[in-house]
């Protein structure tokens, strides 16, 4: 599994705070149970952000094979004239 950049990480940890915050104070929920059920939520949402964030676009490139191994080898064509000569 590769390591999350730090983009990833930056937008889990900020989505998991705000969406924690913004359900805490919408629900007004003071019970234990409540709290629990909505950090798990905020920390399911901000795994989600993480991992759907794009791959800088080196990291796609490298993975693909380069453009002299993609080239195929010419194809000799037939000659269209009779070899005979009237």
């Amino acid at each position: 599994m590769p390591r999350p950049t730090a983009a990833q990480l930056l937008y889990g940890s900020c989505t998991v705070i705000f969406s924690t915050l913004a359900m805490l104070l919408l629900s007004q929920t003071s019970s234990g149970v409540g709290i629990a059920v909505i950090a798990v939520a905020a920390l399911a949402l901000g795994l989600l952000v993480a991992m759907t964030v794009p791959l800088p676009k080196a990291r796609v490139v490298a993975m693909q094979q380069p453009a002299a191994e993609k080239a195929e080898e010419p194809v000799p064509v037939a000659a269209t004239g009779s070899s005979k000569a009237a």
